[in-house]
């Protein structure tokens, strides 16, 4: 369905007629920044009160606990979830004002016609409210969350530590060598980790899937065996929840190659730590957050959330993103609030023309330094997988944790 012209004119701020409307943000710390709090209040007349979590623990307020918040800043993996619980309500698109430079990343799932979609939940299929409830791809007059940042991940390694033994330009099976035997940690959300295992197991060789975006009890099964194997044998050092406890991880010396997120590179880049970034030759696992509002928002509390959410495609608070590695989903506006020097880096995959600062303005790239995979074009045309619910979450979620408990209790016996 074709947008009206007037839905291309700005949305006018919420008429905040008796005092600071206060909005309460659930998230995760990927968006939910000090600074981005601050400058949200300046520009928007409101307070906001941020309540960071790890994924697992926001996901699940957020569906059994819709009135403990009003806007939530999360990720298009998690709309299965919240939106069958009904805990948020659509977007109406007329309220939105840069809705038709979205980018078509979001929009139909690929940057350019070319580019591969990618397997799992693709933003796309999970963008547009029906009015018989479900969500798709078809266009609608309504949205289930704003697409907001977004990155195409892969792993890391401690480049010193490897010694030339990994390039950046190498495969998911390297995520699994005997080599790193002990020194190796995944991230601990079945949504994100088991596909950083999946891509690994499967260049190995060692299973394959119908479908590694919707894997059936079997493949879950076989895949956590071969981790389970693993694990028993203390090939695993960790799994980590937060981008901090990777970086921790990494610092220490206990993981010398290890499932990253761009805020944990960024956190070692600042402490002149050797971390390097992979380019998979099978592909990126992607992954697109955005914004939500909480079924209960009504008035004028939710006239400041559309506020809220209006801002963030402003483009300053994703050239914030962009400093920590992140893309926004309205690149040209991004554009506006960043300097050549960092606009050529992060988007253009060009080597930095200059030292260039992180989100809280320490320097995190080193001039002459080139990002990993280059162009936000190339990387994004390269996509095997996006974080993903799938059909059999329930199943997986109890085979994860069965997995991520057993190396505790190893550790407690090997302990005794």
């Amino acid at each position: 369905m074709r947008r009206s012209k007037k839905t291309s004119t700005r949305a006018a701020p919420a008429l905040h007629l008796h005092g600071r409307p206060t909005l309460r943000v659930l998230g995760t710390e990927i968006t939910l920044l000090e600074g981005v709090r601050q400058r949200a209040e300046a520009d928007l007349g409101i307070t906001l009160r941020f309540e960071n979590l790890d994924f697992i623990s926001a996901q699940r307020k957020a569906a059994a606990q819709p009135w403990a918040y009003d806007v939530y800043d999360q990720c298009f993996h998690n709309l299965d979830i919240v939106w069958f619980w009904r805990a948020i309500q659509p977007i109406e698109l007329k309220r939105i004002a840069r809705w038709g430079e979205v980018s078509d990343l979001t929009k139909t799932g690929r940057i350019h016609p070319g580019a591969t979609i990618g397997r799992g939940d693709a933003p796309v299929t999970k963008l547009y409210a029906q009015p018989n409830g479900s969500l798709n791809s078809v266009p609608a007059d309504v949205i289930s969350m704003l697409p907001t940042v977004h990155n195409l991940d892969s792993f890391a390694y401690n480049a010193e530590a490897v010694d030339g033994e990994l390039e950046p330009n190498t495969s998911w099976a390297a995520l699994l060598d005997e080599r790193w035997a002990g020194r190796v940690a995944l991230v601990d959300e079945p949504a994100i980790g088991v596909f950083d295992a999946a891509l690994a197991v499967q260049a190995r060789g060692e299973m394959r899937f119908d479908n590694i975006g919707n894997m059936s009890t079997a493949e879950i099964d076989r895949l956590i065996q071969i981790l389970s194997e693993r694990r028993r044998a203390g090939y695993f050092c960790g799994f980590w929840k937060t981008a901090q406890e990777a970086a921790d991880l990494m610092r220490a010396g206990q993981a010398v190659v290890q499932s990253m997120w761009s805020p944990g590179v960024s956190a070692l880049r600042r402490r002149g730590f050797p971390v390097r970034e992979t380019v998979p030759q099978e592909g990126y696992r992607a992954w697109h957050g955005g914004l939500c509002l909480s079924t209960h928002l009504a008035g004028r509390t939710r006239d400041a959330a559309y506020d809220y959410l209006n801002w963030w495609l402003d483009g300053w608070v994703g050239a914030v993103m962009a400093r920590q590695g992140y893309y926004m989903s309205i690149p040209e506006r991004v554009r506006l609030n960043l300097s050549s020097a960092e606009w050529d880096y992060w988007y253009e995959g060009e080597p930095a023309s200059e030292d260039l600062p992180g989100p809280d303005g320490e320097t995190t790239i080193m001039r002459g330094e080139t990002r990993s995979g280059g162009a936000y074009r190339q990387r994004a045309s390269r996509i095997a997988v996006w974080n993903t619910t799938m059909d059999e979450h329930n199943y997986l979620v109890r085979r994860w944790a069965q997995l991520v408990a057993s190396g505790a209790r190893n550790a407690v016996s090997a302990a005794g």
